[in-house]
């Protein structure tokens, strides 16, 4: 008698993939000779950033964070600003060279990972960094410090761990180059069949793609009695601001940002600059995600000096989250702002502006007291909660 067969079943497998999640921050320090003196232990913080699900910041002490070192260094940390416990990441420090020959002063955990393994933060308020993290004598003879500005570049990577199945399958499908294949169409002028006459300059373009991004060009070629006209004159815009505008309508993105660059310009220059000009742009012909762009840059670019015109700037041209948060700086910055000559300049010519202003002031006084006792408390050691957060031992990072 034959004996019967054993029933096998399949064999099965999965497996764990542990990696990080990396993201990077760039951070400014502007005025730092303003910032010396402010004591030690005491910090600028970065605004706060997420990667890997968790909140972080940058903190900066002019004066050290070592009362022993007697501000002989500048101290540099990451922070984890949000609720998390036991957090493992792995670390990157970058002072800029900002002579442009690369010579950036490095601090990586990354490239020591397999030696000592992802730091761990414990909680909210943990940090990784370094006391001693520049001596601030050769810190301010060398290229690092430039027009009283220093820029650090932070890059966490936090750790995850997922299950990878081998049965699923997946196919990477490449970025969009939609863009790419209607700007070789707007550079090489294929097919044509409008021109525009900016200040003597003929630019061509399509009619059928400027009709599709923009109801104002719909409205012009298709909807009027200009149908048929083949050379507009353009005598509201110059050649480059025209440009910049096809750029967008063709890329969907706005030209390199060196070339829109607006950083520590004089308040009576924003008005002048190209981004700004291509925010009218954006407003007469009503496209509405270069108005946004345009936005989101001018907004990274406010200061004391510049609010006030950049608000006057944003009310003009209908950019409702710019000027928002042109009143929310103004208010937070009151007392610097109102001795600005741009200030002046505000309150003779747009009333309504300051009255929109005073709103505002009312409107954030609260959180804005809650946000400076939220992070008074992390910076004297604290969590939110009130807990105090332990002296740091040997295991952690204490360089």
């Amino acid at each position: 008698m034959t004996p019967e067969k054993e029933m096998t079943a399949s064999p099965t497998s999965s497996r764990s993939v542990t990696e990080t999640v990396n993201g990077s921050h760039k951070f400014v320090i502007q005025g730092y000779s303003l910032a010396k003196g402010m004591g030690v232990g005491k910090h600028i913080a970065s605004d706060t950033f997420t990667i890997g699900g968790y909140q972080w910041a940058i903190y900066f002490y002019p004066d050290g964070k070592n009362v022993e070192d007697n501000s002989t260094y500048v101290s540099v940390f990451i922070a984890l600003a949000s609720d998390g416990t036991d957090v493992r990441a792995l670390f990157e420090l970058t002072l800029v060279d900002q002579s442009g020959k690369g010579k950036h002063k490095i601090h990586s955990h990354f490239d020591r990972s397999l030696e000592s393994g992802p730091y761990t933060l414990k909680y909210r308020g943990s940090m990784w960094g370094y006391k001693r993290f520049f001596r601030r004598s050769a810190l301010e003879t060398s290229d690092y410090l430039k027009d009283d500005c220093l820029k650090i570049n932070c890059t966490v990577g936090v750790v995850v761990s997922v299950m990878d199945s081998p049965g699923l399958h997946s196919v990477h499908v490449p970025e969009s180059d939609i863009g790419m294949h209607f700007g070789s169409l707007l550079d090489k002028q294929e097919g044509s069949d409008v021109v525009f006459n900016v200040s003597g300059e003929k630019i061509h373009a399509h009619k059928l793609v400027l009709a599709a991004r923009s109801p104002i060009f719909h409205s012009l070629f298709f909807d009027g009695l200009d149908d048929e006209r083949n050379e507009i004159v353009v005598t509201d815009m110059v050649p480059k601001v025209f440009k910049a505008m096809l750029h967008f309508i063709y890329r969907d993105t706005l030209v390199e940002d060196d070339i829109l660059v607006t950083s520590y310009l004089p308040e009576s220059s924003v008005s002048d600059t190209l981004v700004a000009k291509l925010l009218a742009a954006a407003d007469k012909y009503c496209l509405e995600r270069l108005r946004l762009l345009c936005e989101a840059h001018l907004c990274r670019e406010i200061s004391v000096n510049s609010v006030a015109s950049t608000l006057a700037l944003a009310d003009r041209y209908h950019a409702m989250e710019l000027k928002a948060s042109c009143l929310k700086f103004a208010a937070e910055n009151l007392a610097a702002v109102m001795r600005s000559s741009g200030f002046e300049h505000l309150k003779d010519n747009s009333p309504s502006l300051q009255s929109e202003l005073l709103t505002t002031i009312a409107g954030c006084e609260e959180e804005y007291k809650k946000s400076r006792s939220d992070w008074g408390q992390l910076s004297d050691g604290e969590d939110s909660s009130g807990r105090r957060i332990r002296p740091r031992t040997d295991t952690d990072t204490n360089y």
